[in-house]
C-alpha cells in the first residue's frame, strides 16, 4: 500500500519524523496481518488480541521494553502475501543516511504508538476476502496517520472516505511510495493548492485528474481552455497543462534550493473518460480510461526499496506543507458539543 503522507493541509504522523514512519507503518502493517488471519485460521477470540494489545501498550512506555520491541520488530521481514509488503531494511539504512540515526536509540512515544487493531466484522470464506478486509480497515488507519498526531488532529472531510482515487492509489501502489494528495503549500506566504504527487523511489509523478462525468471527452490544445464533450453538448474546461505546468515549476524551485535530484514526470489523468490531444505536449502523459489499466499495472510493479533521493524530495515538500489542525483537547470538546447541539 501506497502510504499516504500528506492529506490537503491536515497535520500528519509523518510531519514528525519522516525517517521512522514508512519503515514502522511496514511492520505495523505486516504484524497485525499476522495476527488478524491467525486468529481467523485458528478460530481465537477477538478479545484475546485485545487484551495482548494493551499490554503491548502498557510494555511500550518501559524504555527498556523500547529498545527490545524496537529490534523484535526488525525480525519481523515475511511479506504480505509476497505482492503486497515488498519492502526490505534499505528503508531504515536509506532514512540513517538522511538523519544521522541509529538503530539503537530509543524510539520516541509518538513512533511507538501501536493503535492499529483490525477486528474481524464477519467470517470470510477465503483469504482473500480477509485480505480485503483488513486492507479496508487499514485504509482509514491510514486516513488517521494522514490527519492526526498525538497531540493534534485536523478535521477530515468525510469525501476522503469515499475518494476511489485515493483508496486505489493507496490500497494497490507499493510500499515504497510516499502519496501527497492535494497537498496545499505555503509559499511566499500564499497557500497554493497542488494536485496529486507520488514519489516512487526513483521519480517524482504530477498528477493532474480530469474526472468529471463518464465517459467524457476532452479535446486538448496549447490553449487556455479545452473542450469537453458530454453527447452532443460542448463545454470550456480550463486546461490542466496550466497546474500541471505550475506544479512542475515548484517542485524544481523546492529540489533546486535543497539540492535534490530526481526526475519529474506530468501526467493528465482520466480513469473513466477520454482525452485527446492533436499534436505532442512536450514532457506530458495523457493517461485515459483506454491506457489507465497498462499504466497503472505497470505502475505497481515496481519493486525497488525506498531511496536516499525519494526521502529528500518528500520531505522538502512536507517542510512546505501549510497545516492546518487543533490541539486534541480543544478538538474533541468542540466535537461533543457540536453533538450535544444536533
Amino acid at each position: 500500500m501506497a502510504q499516504l503522507v500528506k492529506l490537503q493541509d491536515y497535520i500528519s504522523r509523518y510531519q514528525i519524523d519522516l525517517k521512522r514512519y514508512p519503515s514502522q507503518f511496514v511492520r505495523l502493517k505486516q504484524i497485525q496481518w499476522e495476527r488478524m488471519k491467525k486468529e481467523w485460521e485458528t478460530g481465537a477470540e477477538i478479545e484475546q488480541w485485545e487484551h495482548e494489545s494493551e499490554e503491548l501498550e502498557k510494555k511500550q512506555r518501559n524504555p527498556f521494553f523500547k529498545k527490545v520491541f524496537s529490534f523484535s520488530l526488525k525480525k519481523k521481514d515475511e511479506a504480505f502475501e509476497q505482492e503486497e509488503l515488498v519492502h526490505n531494511d534499505e528503508v531504515q539504512d536509506e532514512t540513517s543516511l538522511i538523519h544521522g540515526v541509529t538503530d539503537e536509540e530509543d524510539m520516541p512515544e509518538e513512533i511507538m504508538t501501536l493503535d492499529f487493531e483490525p477486528n474481524i466484522l464477519y467470517r470470510p470464506q477465503t483469504a482473500e476476502e480477509l485480505k480485503r478486509m483488513y486492507i479496508d480497515q487499514l485504509f482509514q488507519f491510514q486516513l488517521k496517520w494522514a490527519s492526526s498526531t498525538l497531540r493534534e488532529k485536523s478535521y477530515v472531510e468525510p469525501r476522503y472516505q469515499r475518494d476511489s482515487l485515493l483508496r486505489a492509489l493507496t490500497q494497490n501502489l507499493p510500499d515504497s511510495y510516499l502519496l501527497f494528495y492535494y497537498p496545499i503549500l505555503q509559499l511566499k506566504k500564499a497557500p497554493i493548492e497542488m494536485g496529486i504527487i507520488l514519489f516512487t523511489p526513483t521519480s517524482c509523478l504530477c498528477i493532474q485528474v480530469l474526472e468529471e462525468e463518464e465517459r467524457a471527452s476532452f479535446i486538448g490544445s496549447g490553449e487556455r481552455f479545452w473542450v469537453k464533450k458530454v453527447g452532443t453538448t460542448d463545454k470550456k474546461v480550463l486546461s490542466p497543462l496550466i497546474s500541471l505546468n505550475r506544479m512542475e515549476s515548484i517542485l524544481k524551485q523546492l529540489f533546486t534550493n535543497d539540492q535534490i535530484d530526481i526526475p519529474i514526470h506530468k501526467i493528465v489523468l482520466s480513469r473513466n473518460g477520454y482525452i485527446d490531444y492533436p499534436g505532442s505536449a512536450y514532457g506530458v502523459q495523457f493517461i485515459d480510461k483506454r491506457k489507465f489499466p497498462e499504466w497503472f499495472s505497470n505502475l505497481k510493479k515496481n519493486p525497488s526499496p525506498m531511496k536516499h533521493m525519494q526521502f529528500k524530495a518528500a520531505q522538502s515538500v512536507l517542510n512546505t506543507g501549510q497545516t492546518t489542525s487543533f490541539h486534541r483537547t480543544n478538538w474533541d470538546t468542540k466535537t461533543e458539543e457540536k453533538d450535544m447541539d444536533q
